[in-house]
């Protein structure tokens, strides 16, 4: 496979990037017990005989970037999925084995799980604590046992509850739980009943997504032929208001429009995306953006498997820093990008106003080489007259009444 730069356009050639500042680390499991109506992630059920050679693959695939990235700082790690938790116990320790000799693991790096509830018990939370293992992230979803089948979860709420629970007896300071709203017959009654009681199990973080009908899902099926009533968008808004209105009451800062934490409990390798800072993924259908580059990997697991053992047979170790040629060595790489000034500066806006107590435009500038102030003038005068934007302590950001329209905001930043 010939790779080529999106659009086949020419572009010039970048120094190698070799990070030197440290990055997020991202590794993609795409294997899941059951696959559920509404996901149309990367994900597979009954490819469980490709455990083993995914766990051979990936640990090489680390193990390559390493070399060819020269050993570089490592400031968070992220296992998503898919269900990682799914991952037989001897996966995780061989994980983190390699990243340890290959990439320099920062001490205070956080190192987040992504979980299902009945995977959990405080047996492997307490071995994934002796890992370096420091945040978890709970799917709960939702803590109404109807909502629960219609989504297709393995859980109750029972379970669940037991879940978060046992994590916290284990020990595990920092956990994350997954809520969903604007289900498909779902209540306000509901919403608010699920929120109460999530609440009450003291989590330090929560991340609530609206449900999104993906094209090719059983559940975009259902909703097309009528087995299951459209969501109300309306009923979808109101309970995004009344969990702003309640989580503010229990504590929690609302810092991203689908993120809320207690103080200094931020997912730091989420601000790594929303401030447009570098990540390396590993594993099928992982993306990078590195230096000036975005790229990712195939998404098939079997064609993963088969990449990177070619890739391993090409001496990538020849290859220091990020370059063009190291990235048409790299085997499981399917596609790549180079980021122009005009895509970074765009990005970088259209991230950071997704972080509600705003952006610093100044350090935003730096970091691009761009006066993002000069580019983007008249685009934010008009926002800002149409009430979208303002700004507050030397801060652009969102105003309150554009968080469930952001994208009204977002596209003018876009060509």
């Amino acid at each position: 496979m010939s790779l080529t730069s999106a659009g086949n356009t020419p572009v010039s050639t970048p120094k190698p990037i070799v990070p030197n500042q440290g990055m997020g680390l991202y590794i993609h499991v795409p294997f899941c017990a059951t696959k559920c109506p509404y996901c149309d992630f990367n994900t597979y059920q009954g490819i469980e005989s490709l455990l083993e050679p995914y766990l051979e693959a990936l640990t090489t695939e680390i193990q390559l970037w390493g070399r060819v990235l020269s050993n570089p700082t490592v400031n968070t790690v992220f296992l998503g999925g898919g269900t990682p938790s799914y991952l037989p116990e001897h996966h995780l320790p061989r994980i983190f084995e390699v990243i340890n000799s290959l990439f320099v693991l920062r001490k205070d790096a956080e190192i987040t799980v992504e979980a299902n509830p009945d995977d959990l018990n405080q047996s492997n939370c307490t071995a994934w604590l002796r890992l370096g293992i420091n945040r978890l992230s709970i799917g709960v979803q939702s803590l109404d046992d109807g909502m629960l089948k219609l989504l297709g979860r393995r859980h109750d709420s029972r379970q669940a509850i037991n879940a978060v629970e046992a994590a916290q007896v284990a020990g595990f300071t920092n956990v994350n739980l997954d809520l969903m709203y604007g289900l498909p017959g779902q209540s306000m009654d509901q919403w608010q009943d699920t929120l109460q009681r999530v609440a009450s199990l003291s989590p330090k973080h929560l991340s609530l997504y609206a449900l999104t009908p993906e094209e090719g899902t059983p559940l975009h099926q259902w909703l097309k032929d009528g087995s299951v009533p459209n969501p109300d968008s309306d009923l979808a808004a109101d309970m995004y208001q009344h969990a702003r209105d309640h989580l503010a009451e229990a504590g929690f800062h609302h810092y991203e429009i689908s993120n809320w934490s207690l103080p200094d409990c931020q997912a730091i390798h989420n601000l790594g995306y929303w401030r447009n800072l570098p990540y390396l993924g590993v594993g099928p259908g992982a993306h990078s953006r590195l230096g000036a580059y975005r790229f990712w990997d195939v998404s098939s697991p079997r064609s993963y498997l088969a990449k990177v053992k070619k890739w391993a047979a090409s001496n990538p170790g020849a290859y220091q820093g990020l370059t063009e040629a190291a990235l048409e060595s790299a085997s499981p790489v399917d596609g790549w990008e180079h980021i122009s000034p005009e895509i970074d500066s765009s990005e970088m806006m259209i991230l950071g106003l997704r972080l509600l107590d705003g952006m610093d435009l100044g350090e935003a500038s730096a970091r691009v080489g761009q006066d993002l102030e000069a580019i983007y003038g008249a685009q934010i005068d008009e926002l800002t007259g149409l009430g979208l934007l303002e700004r507050s302590n030397g801060l652009l950001r969102l105003t309150t009444e554009t968080y469930l329209v952001a994208n009204q905001v977002f596209t003018r930043f876009v060509g």
